[in-house]
C-alpha cells in the first residue's frame, strides 16, 4: 500500500537545489503522496508547476490534525534510538522530514519538530539529501526492504568535466554498477561482443538535472577567484 511522505519547509524561498530534489521525490513517490507544509505565501507562489502538482499547505503540520492523524505520522529523525522497518508501514500512514535534510553542517532543523511528540526512526549514522531519505523510506516501508539490506554510497566523488570533480557530503543511495561491454575476436575471427566482468565504481543516485547544477554552480564559484 502506497504511503505519504511530508516535508515540513523551513526556510524562505524555493532554492535550486531544492526545487531538483522536490521534483525527484514527486516523481518516484507520485505527486498524490507527496505533502510540502508550511510553506510561506511567497514561498507557495515561487513554486514551479511541477510542485504544484503535490499537496502544498502553508499549513504546519501541528495545525493539520483534521487531516492527517498525528498518530499515524512517523518523524525521521536522525537522533531516533530506532531504525525505520518495513514493519512501521503497519502504524504509520505519513512520513515526516524536517526542512532540508541534506544541511552540510546539518543544522538539526528536525529538533523543532521532535518537541512536538511524533513517534520517530532513523535512517542511519550518515547524513542524507531530502530526496533520498524520502526514497530510502519509501523503499523499506512500502517495498519492504530492511534498512540495512539498500547499497549506499557515502561522500561520493562525482565528475563534472574531464579535470574537474566535487565531492558531495552526503550519503546516497548507490545505483547497480552497470556492466560494460567488450569487444572479443570469435575462433573464426569475427568479433562478438561480451560482457566485461571488471567491477565498475558504484554511482549515486542523484535527482535529474543536478549533475548539471553542480557544474554551473562549480563555473560560478571558479568565476569569483
Amino acid at each position: 500500500m502506497a504511503k505519504n511522505y511530508i516535508v515540513e519547509h523551513m526556510e524562505e524561498g524555493m532554492h535550486d537545489w531544492c526545487t531538483l530534489e522536490y521534483e525527484h521525490m514527486v516523481s518516484v513517490c507520485g505527486a498524490d503522496h507527496i505533502y510540502f507544509t508550511a510553506l510561506t505565501p511567497k514561498t507557495l507562489a515561487d513554486m514551479p508547476a511541477s510542485l504544484r502538482k503535490a499537496h502544498c499547505h502553508t499549513e504546519d503540520i501541528l495545525t493539520m490534525g483534521d487531516r492527517i492523524p498525528h498518530e499515524k505520522v512517523c518523524l525521521l529523525d536522525p537522533s531516533s534510538p530506532y531504525p525505520l522497518a518495513p514493519e512501521d508501514a503497519d502504524t504509520y500512514d505519513f512520513f515526516l522530514f524536517g526542512g532540508i535534510l541534506g544541511d552540510d553542517p546539518p543544522r538539526d532543523r528536525t529538533g523543532e519538530l521532535r518537541k512536538l511528540g511524533f513517534a520517530t526512526r532513523h535512517l542511519g549514522p550518515v547524513q542524507m539529501t531530502t530526496d533520498t531519505a524520502v526514497n530510502v523510506s519509501r523503499r523499506v516501508v512500502e517495498g519492504k526492504t530492511p534498512l540495512d539490506k539498500i547499497q549506499f554510497i557515502d561522500h561520493p566523488e562525482i565528475k563534472l568535466r574531464k579535470k574537474e570533480t566535487v565531492t558531495m557530503p552526503f550519503r546516497y543511495i548507490a545505483l547497480p554498477p552497470k556492466e560494460s561491454t567488450e569487444v572479443a575476436a570469435g575462433v573464426e575471427g569475427e568479433e562478438s561482443t561480451k560482457k566485461s566482468k571488471k567491477a565498475k565504481k558504484l554511482e549515486p543516485l542523484l535527482p535529474p538535472g543536478m549533475l548539471e547544477l553542480l557544474k554551473k554552480d562549480n563555473d560560478t564559484a571558479l568565476d569569483l577567484f
